[in-house]
């Protein structure tokens, strides 16, 4: 008969005994290439995580019952994906603390698959915008008064699909990324999403048409709007005012569903910025 006492909670320890190691080589050499190694917008979204997390109720360090409760309370009101997303987060917490971390007990990773095989649904993709769809859309701004907004939205339009830039890219492109060539322009990407590693792309642009040309467009509004440093695309104001500043993300979704409400699209509510993506593989693949 076994007569050991039974080992208490709190006798063990959640630190990663190895987390010392580095602990003592300096915190800050550390953090910055810790930080480096993750783009801002998943730290953001990681934050964004935690704190639904806590709100909930859940505190870090979390424990296995704990994320357990956290998945059955909320498989039904998130997305499975945004569970998993949650759960990378938790995971990631523990790790870069040195703990333990609950999301790898194999309760936890039971829970998550059956939420994901009960409330799963298929992704929803984004349109494809084809090429007689950026020609409407850049068209019906041709059609408008000549305003500096408008030299943007065509030169944004055309450099989106053209380029098959992601929204993040469009929006992080800069006066010295540009590089001008007798056959068209040249911009230089330090980094981007399917870069992780930071060493740079490339996406050319060559001169063509006139009316659907994206190097011409993009030579127009840098000339019009004045822009010889900083930020390409920015914000303007109802005054017709360029902001100095980086436009956000988010208004090239916006500026997709305006001119596809106005080109009278049926299929509005499935634009966003990865349309441009899609519809250019869509339309190379058509040739």
């Amino acid at each position: 008969m076994n007569n050991k006492p039974p080992i208490q909670a709190s006798n063990l320890s959640l630190r990663n005994k190895d987390a010392t190691l580095v602990e003592r080589q300096g915190p800050e050499p550390l953090r910055q290439y810790l930080q480096a190694a993750t783009s801002d917008n998943t730290r953001k979204a990681y934050r964004s995580a935690i704190r639904q997390f806590e709100k909930w109720g859940g505190r870090l360090p979390s424990d296995r019952d704990t994320v357990v409760r956290y998945l059955l309370a909320r498989a039904e009101s998130l997305n499975p994906r945004t569970l998993d997303l949650h759960l990378t987060a938790i995971s990631q917490w523990h790790h870069y603390q040195g703990l333990i971390d609950p999301v790898s007990d194999p309760l936890v990773r039971k829970t998550m698959e059956g939420v994901r095989r009960t409330h799963g649904q298929p992704k929803r993709k984004a349109k494809a915008l084809r090429l007689e769809h950026v020609a409407q859309m850049v068209n019906h701004l041709r059609q408008l008064p000549t305003t500096k907004k408008k030299l943007r939205d065509i030169a944004l339009v055309l450099t989106g699909f053209f380029g098959a830039f992601r929204r993040s890219e469009l929006v992080a492109i800069r006066y010295g990324d540009l590089v001008w060539e007798p056959e068209g322009l040249l911009i230089r990407l330090s980094s981007s999403k399917t870069d992780q590693q930071a060493s740079g792309l490339v996406r050319a642009l060559p001169f063509g048409a006139p009316d659907c040309c994206p190097a011409t467009a993009m030579k127009n509004w840098i000339e019009l709007g004045g822009i010889n440093e900083g930020p390409v695309f920015r914000p303007i104001n109802w005054w017709d005012k360029i902001q100095p500043k980086a436009l956000n993300p988010s208004a090239i979704n916006e500026l997709l569903k305006t001119l596809g409400n106005a080109c009278q699209f049926d299929f509005v509510p499935e634009l966003s910025s990865h349309s441009f993506r899609r519809g250019l593989s869509t339309s190379a693949a058509r040739e």
